[in-house]
């Protein structure tokens, strides 16, 4: 089934939508209300929609192994457990960031974490081990958002949203290290193309595009490996946050949106499983 009409899934508006995963276990979708404080939960079989989580707000989330959930939060990280109980495992002692932004699980169960920054260079990504060990990898953006890997792992996309960029980055699955100094920007979004605005959450599916969402853009973007634009999914609120595959078929895009509900479509492509966190 290919439709690239969006329609709306959860009917109601988030004030700030973002972070979608599938747990395919459960057969359910999962996202963040960041700056409401609070974390969703959408049964696809019965359409019951449930708060999961309220408290401090929650830039990022994982799901681990376990089935917990490692929320990444203002200055701290936590374990959200199956009965709902929160704890605290990691603080973030980064005096520039502002909180935790998007996150994303990396194949070896460690997780790579973006911040939002208290300047345009001060956010940036930090790498989470599976000891509990966090180190930053670099700072050189504002706001750090959407990140996924190829197909083959062999790369990882980051995008940078205060210059409107999407880069790629050599990964080693193998080491699960990120080779900081092969960065190679694969597209620079343009202010004066409406169908570009600045790009936000990102997923790659089975065939290695990138779906980017668009802020300010009323659309999710399809891109080739190389940043090539090759078609959008119009969405009817501006501000769209982020993508991701789900549904048994993992043929689903989920879009999450601040200001606007949580749509679906079926844009005629498949996603793959997100890899789950594993951290002690």
């Amino acid at each position: 089934m290919k439709s690239t009409e969006v329609e709306p899934v959860v009917d109601r508006t988030f004030e700030l939508g973002e972070n979608p995963l599938w747990f395919d276990e459960r057969g359910v979708y999962l996202w963040t209300d960041i700056t409401a404080g609070r974390l969703w939960e959408y049964d696809r079989g019965t359409g019951a929609v449930r708060c999961r989580y309220q408290g401090p707000p929650v830039g990022g989330f994982t799901i681990q192994h376990d089935g917990s959930l490692l929320l990444f939060r203002v200055d701290d990280i936590a374990v959200l457990d199956p009965g709902d109980g929160v704890r605290v495992i990691a603080p973030l002692e980064d005096d520039r960031a502002v909180r935790f932004n998007d996150v994303i699980a990396a194949p070896d169960g460690s997780v790579l974490a973006g911040t939002i920054g208290r300047d345009d260079s001060s956010g940036g990504v930090y790498h989470l081990a599976r000891d509990g060990t966090l180190r930053p990898l670099f700072h050189r953006t504002g706001i750090s958002n959407g990140m996924g890997f190829s197909p083959d792992l062999r790369t990882l996309y980051w995008t940078c949203s205060t210059t409107r960029e999407i880069w790629r980055f050599d990964y080693d699955a193998r080491e699960g290290l990120v080779d900081v100094a092969s960065a190679a920007r694969i597209f620079r979004g343009d202010r004066s193309d409406p169908g570009g605005a600045v790009p936000d959450g990102l997923t790659v599916d089975a065939a290695g595009d990138l779906w980017s969402a668009r802020w300010e853009g009323s659309c999710v973007v399809r891109h080739a490996a190389d940043g090539r634009v090759l078609g959008r999914v119009g969405v009817p609120t501006p501000k769209v946050t982020s993508v991701t595959f789900g549904g048994p078929d993992l043929d689903e895009l989920l879009i999450t949106t601040s200001g606007g509900p949580v749509y679906r479509c079926h844009p005629g492509a498949r996603g793959r499983r997100e890899f789950r966190s594993a951290i002690e």
